[in-house]
């Protein structure tokens, strides 16, 4: 049954989406030139547009893809590259997701939610490594009800760490879809982005990998936005999980999901995730699906994404290795997770941690410094920045300054100033002095005079001692 709130098969219409691909026509030289030029323009595709770019094979016109979607997110993000950890407050569910770890039915695996002392425990640690911002991640269970979603956040913000009081500085949530009277419960805690994936838009695959538990409520879930806005927590990440169905019918409805927001709000999604399925204990599904993506097929979706949805942060996890991530980095992605554990309690407790525990299996198993020497050398700002959130600079405002590419004027100060920080308080001698480098390659960047020798002066205060300055 469709919800109050929206019309769901409106804006996901199963049908449509399916002859969108069966009818789509592969593309020649000219079209292919007029398609990248619109999206060039920041003027974002359509989903028809997205799914003649699906069909493109050849090696030359695919390079062209790739260097459109490099210049794009050149020209919206620069070389920066947003960092977080996830913290997984409870691995208690009582869904039966046939993909994840986490479902009911896996008896094998220890359940626990942190209380919130252990939050603070793995906050502090987190803060002494060099974080500042988290992403709580729930589970589906009675004991994560808004309340403990409110108490969670308040936790993690009321840590504050060593002479400098170090503090996380913006805390996102993913957790299931909750009421509107709930999110107007929950954005007082002050949290930033408050995520929900889809998982899977195709609802008979839906329906089918969630069998039973709240989960298994395709409309209640999909209509979440049409709470959360109203609500006015107005920056929200979407995702699909890749390898559930046809990546290419997925792609597709996430692209008409962003874009019935866009029409029907005027914000579209402050974050898209693109996880693919990954080996998870438990789980037969996560090893044996009909619809895993290829390296091929992945690149190629990032990019269509990069290009269709240009003002958007994309997501990259630890799911994927390392040199797979830094050749995707190049074409869509701005934010990444580095160090990340996926099991409550796993940071702190770090000697009985091992991948069979976590919700999934992990590709990157850098630390928190070796990405960022790794970023270094490759020529990337790392970026704890989390300014716009507290500026206000959220919903439909951070569109109207994204959208156009002008989010760059605060973000790249604001990255060389948090970047800063880490290099003083937590890098080793070598990202400091790779990160040094860095820091004098793009403060020449800053094309305004007065913005650039503003950065320079904060610059100088920090090394100085203080500590959280933004623009």
């Amino acid at each position: 049954m469709a919800t109050q709130e929206t019309d769901v098969d409106r804006f996901i219409d199963q049908n449509l989406i399916t002859e969108t691909l069966e009818e789509a026509q592969p593309t020649d030289g000219s079209r292919l030139d007029d398609l990248l030029a619109k999206a060039r323009s920041l003027a974002g595709l359509k989903v028809a547009e997205a799914a003649e770019l699906m069909l493109v094979d050849d090696p030359e016109h695919l390079a062209a893809m790739y260097e459109t979607a490099r210049g794009i997110k050149q020209g919206i993000y620069g070389n920066r590259v947003v960092l977080f950890a996830p913290l997984y407050v409870s691995n208690e569910c009582v869904g039966n997701c046939l993909y994840c770890s986490f479902r009911r039915d896996h008896t094998k695996l220890d359940r626990r939610t942190l209380n919130t002392a252990e939050i603070e425990r793995e906050t502090r640690w987190l803060i002494e490594h060099g974080y500042r911002r988290l992403l709580l991640v729930f589970g589906e269970h009675p004991h994560t009800r808004v309340e403990n979603l409110v108490e969670s956040v308040e936790a993690v913000y009321s840590v504050s760490v060593g002479e400098h009081q170090d503090r996380i500085r913006r805390v996102n949530v993913n957790a299931a879809p909750l009421s509107r009277e709930d999110f107007e419960i929950l954005k007082p805690a002050g949290l930033g982005t408050f995520q929900v994936f889809q998982e899977t838009y195709h609802r008979e695959t839906y329906e089918r990998m969630h069998p039973d538990g709240p989960k298994a409520d395709y409309d209640w879930r999909i209509s979440v936005w049409d709470r959360c806005l109203p609500a006015g927590i107005d920056d929200m990440g979407l995702g699909v999980l890749y390898g559930l169905y046809d990546w290419r019918w997925d792609t597709l409805a996430l692209l008409k999901h962003a874009e019935y927001l866009m029409d029907r709000y005027h914000v579209g999604p402050h974050t898209i995730s693109v996880p693919r399925l990954e080996p998870a204990a438990g789980s037969e599904f996560s090893t044996n699906s009909p619809w895993m993506v290829g390296d091929d097929a992945f690149k190629k979706l990032v990019a269509i994404i990069r290009m269709a949805v240009p003002y958007t942060g994309m997501i990259l996890t630890t799911r994927e290795r390392s040199e797979f991530r830094s050749e995707l980095m190049e074409i869509g992605f701005s934010q990444i997770s580095a160090g990340s554990k996926t099991s409550p309690g796993a940071y702190t407790e770090e000697e009985d941690y091992v991948d069979d525990t976590g919700q999934f299996e992990l590709g990157d198993h850098r630390s928190l410094d070796e990405v960022m020497l790794s970023l270094c050398e490759q020529d990337y700002l790392p970026s704890f920045c989390t300014a716009c959130y507290r500026s206000g600079r959220t919903g439909e405002h951070f569109m109207e300054l994204a959208k156009p590419g002008e989010i760059q004027t605060f973000c790249l100060p604001n990255a060389l100033l948090s970047f800063k920080e880490y290099l003083l308080d937590h890098a080793s001698p070598e990202t400091v002095a790779e990160g040094e480098r860095v820091i004098t390659e793009h403060l020449a960047q800053i094309e305004s005079d007065a913005i650039r020798r503003k950065t320079e002066e904060k610059l100088r205060r920090t090394a100085e001692g203080e500590r959280d300055l933004f623009i």
